[in-house]
Order: C-alpha cells, then structure tokens, then sequence
C-alpha cells in the first residue's frame, strides 16, 4: 500500500501547484544540502592543514575546493550521509505546502485547516533535528560492530525517526498535537516501514534530492489512508497545539 502512496506522490510531481512547490523544494533542498556540506568542511577544517598536500604533489585549498568540481562530487558521495539531516530540516520549510497541494487534488471533501505557526513547525523540526542527530552518532558506534549491515542498520534507525517526523507533522495539520501522537502510536509499525523505504533513497546521490518532497507527498497518502477523515470533525484549529 506504500507503494500506492507513493505513485500517487509522482504522478503529482507536474500538477501545476505541486510543481511549483516541487521545484522551489528541490532548490531549497540543494541550498541546504551546500550549507550542511559547508558547515562539515569548516567543522574539519580546524583538524586539517589549511593546504592540503594530494598524492602526485597537488595541493588543495579548503575555500578553494568548496567551490571546484572535485568538492561538488566529494559533496555528491557524502549526500548519502547529510541528506538525511537536510530531509529533517526541510520539514518545517516546505511539508505544509506539499501536503496542501496533495489534499487539494486527492482530499477536495476535506474542511480548509489554517497552517501551522511557522516557529511552532520551526520547534519541532529544531526538536527532531536534535534527536535524529543525538541517535546517528550513538548509533555511529554501533556501524562499526554490524559490518556488511551497516546501511541497513542506517536506513532503519533512520527510517523510524524520518517516519515519525514526517507523518506527525502531516497529522497535525488535521487533528493537532495530541491527536497526531496518538495516530503515530496506533500506526508506528506502518510508519517504520514507510519511513525506512523513504531513507533507503536518501543513500542514492542525485535521486535523494527529490526525496523530502516525495516524501512528504507519500507520508500525506498516507496519513489519510490510515486515517481517513470523519467530514466535519477533522478541522483543526489553531488552539489544538
């Protein structure tokens, strides 16, 4: 039934609205994804020689390489890792939108929702970003002891925090705070999985760019699969927080 999520999810991906929204996401997800890159070069930056001697004799510059085409593929292979962060960040930014384009087309019958407060997206987003990165360095330790399962082991961890993250923020959009903690503990077995098939694409380089907004898509399928809505009783208001 993912599955099913998620087609609908690329079949919208040239509705007008949802382009729009698609394509202000990708550059946004791009711009995160060189601002996380930038901010691990300075954070090693203070570990290594501000030139950097390669074998054969070359030497590299750290600003320098920030910018060159050896940086851009280096940046690439390490999406792998840092787009996971940025699929986190990109939460409080754009999922509203995207949710709001699906309904549009799929849920017409639903009541209008007002957005939710951009600092209280902002809190849970800082909120989760906090945790998944908490969990990812202990769980750093522990890559080293799976071997081959290492990946594995790193879309699932992974996939139960996106998976939280995603579809809570979804829900609150129709049944507040409260109301989206209790349709994540009834469903979190659905959600670990959906949420570990969405991190096993964030470890493509170039394909993972298209995942926080597909994702966010799918997580609204979704949510509204699991939970469909009761006409009438589903408008949330702003004092639900």
């Amino acid at each position: 039934m993912f599955l099913s999520d998620f087609a609908k999810a690329v079949s919208q991906m040239f509705d007008r609205r949802f382009l729009r929204v698609m394509l202000m996401g990708l550059g946004l997800t791009i711009a995160l994804l060189f601002a996380v890159y930038g901010t691990f070069l300075w954070a090693i930056d203070g570990f290594l020689p501000e030139t950097l001697t390669l074998p054969g004799g070359a030497t590299v510059t750290w600003v320098d390489d920030l910018l060159s085409v050896t940086s851009i593929l280096l940046m690439l292979l390490l999406s792998v890792f840092l787009m996971v962060p940025v699929a986190s960040a990109f939460t409080s930014l754009f999922l509203e939108d995207v949710a709001a384009a699906v309904e549009s087309r799929y849920y017409p019958h639903l009541p209008p929702v007002s957005r939710i407060p951009w600092g209280e997206a902002l809190r849970d987003s800082v909120n989760f970003f906090g945790v998944l990165v908490a969990v990812n360095a202990l769980a750093l330790i522990l890559y080293f002891f799976v071997g081959p399962f290492a990946p594995i082991m790193f879309w699932v961890v992974n996939g139960f925090l996106l998976g939280r993250e995603y579809f809570q923020l979804v829900a609150m959009r129709r049944v507040g705070r409260e109301g989206a903690k209790a349709a994540r503990r009834r469903h979190m077995p659905k959600i670990w999985i959906a949420g570990t098939l969405m991190a096993a694409p964030l470890s493509i380089p170039i394909v993972n760019l298209f995942v926080p907004i597909l994702g966010a898509a799918t997580f609204t399928h979704l949510y509204h699969r699991l939970e469909p809505d009761i006409p009438g009783s589903s408008a949330r208001t702003p004092t639900s927080y």
